[in-house]
């Protein structure tokens, strides 16, 4: 036997053992393969979820409800499209699956990612216009409208995400040639691609949904100066109002018509902000005796409702409040730390960050993308009713 043979032999046996031990993922890395498997799923499942609501709910086919399902469909994209290959990018730490597959994942992840985001202000645009001009904006708001704000979006995402493309396929630079990334250092690019995707979206967000929430306070304090007259004028005896608030039942036992809600309102209760409606008081009929001492106390109670008028529009303030802020806050946190970072390393020659901080800050942009299908839809009660009919599988209409 050849000795020098049979120990290079045995050298290469172990080495290929060692080979197979080092491919072994790490618990940590796989514990975080699991969690963003997840989230894609996640994200899949809400955003078809939407999609499906909508197609097959008729009490849904609103234009203003078609901006949803074009961002729900955009979400579904970054899920399916997205994800899985920064899943595999993670595992692998080098892009491995060629310079064609780089290009077009980061196509479809700059563009949809971008289109995302604008989708959210074309969904505050087209809210900001039904509540500050609910009568005429009505007549304008129709699924061509609708259908020609989405392709507006799309248009101006591409026209967004083109450039740092074009950049990237003009620059061979061999440092990274097993990474899938755009690397400029231009301020003027810098400044084009992030204020187009983010800062000028985030900016008429924030200016927008200030505008709804105020001019809906308005409507309020309106509404309740109007039931304060009314109640004035009852009191003093020279009128009896033929309305009253929402669930206030008839004297003889039969209910009467709800408080006309304007335009305004009604365009504002998309942002799902309405309170439940009370409990309408039904007095049953007996002798004249029963009935007269019934009608006085159900005039005291509907004293005591009106007196609670204030109380009951500050709560519904408050939940719009809340509302507009689980959607401002969503999008800053998801989306702000990813562009400042960019705006960061791609200005500044000496600032880096490391890997899995660029990973991180990537990952809770996505992260967006599941909580946008949750935020706009779980509060609206339409959709909410529509869910529960897709778990149950019952009959759509």
């Amino acid at each position: 036997m050849d000795f020098p043979n049979w120990t290079e032999w045995v050298y290469a046996t172990n080495s290929s053992y060692n080979t197979l031990d080092s491919t072994k993922l790490p618990p940590s890395k796989i514990l975080l393969s699991v969690t963003l498997s997840a989230v894609a799923i996640l994200t899949t499942f809400f955003n078809c979820l939407v999609i499906t609501a909508i197609a097959v709910t008729r009490k849904l086919h609103h234009p203003a409800n078609y901006l949803i399902c074009s961002l729900a469909v955009t979400d579904l994209l970054v899920a399916v499209l997205v994800m899985p290959f920064s899943i595999i990018y993670i595992q692998k730490e080098r892009w491995v699956m060629g310079e064609v597959v780089c290009t077009i994942w980061l196509s479809v992840d700059i563009t949809c990612c971008t289109c995302s985001i604008l989708h959210l202000a074309a969904i505050a645009i087209d809210r900001y216009r039904a509540i500050t001009d609910a009568v005429e904006y009505s007549r304008k708001r129709t699924g061509a409208r609708a259908g020609a704000m989405v392709a507006i979006v799309w248009f101006l995402s591409i026209l967004i995400s083109l450039p740092p493309l074009l950049w990237r396929h003009y620059s061979n630079d061999a440092e990274h040639e097993d990474q899938c990334i755009i690397i400029h250092h231009h301020m003027a690019f810098t400044l084009y691609s992030t204020l187009g995707a983010f800062y000028i979206p985030l900016l008429l967000i924030l200016i927008l949904y200030y505008k709804i929430y105020k001019a809906a306070q308005t409507l309020y304090m309106r509404r309740e100066a109007s039931r304060a007259s009314r109640h004035s004028c009852m009191t003093n005896g020279s009128m009896i109002p033929s309305s009253y608030p929402t669930g206030d039942g008839d004297v003889d036992g039969g209910p009467r018509s709800p408080e006309p809600i304007s335009p305004q309102e009604r365009s504002f209760s998309e942002l799902s902000t309405e309170e439940h409606p009370r409990e309408k008081v039904r007095i049953s009929k007996k002798d004249l005796k029963s009935k007269s001492r019934r009608h006085e106390s159900h005039s005291e109670s509907r004293r005591s409702q009106f007196y609670q008028g204030p109380r009951i529009s500050g709560s519904r303030e408050r939940k719009a409040a809340s509302t507009l802020g689980l959607i401002i806050g969503a999008f800053v946190i998801c989306w702000l730390p990813f562009f400042v970072k960019e705006v960061i390393v791609n200005t500044c020659s000496s600032c880096n960050t490391s890997m899995e901080m660029a990973d991180f800050l990537t990952w809770l942009g996505y992260v967006n993308s599941l909580i946008n299908p949750l935020i706009y839809t779980i509060f609206n009660e339409d959709f909410k009713k529509a869910f529960q009919r897709l778990v149950r599988c019952s009959h759509y209409y």
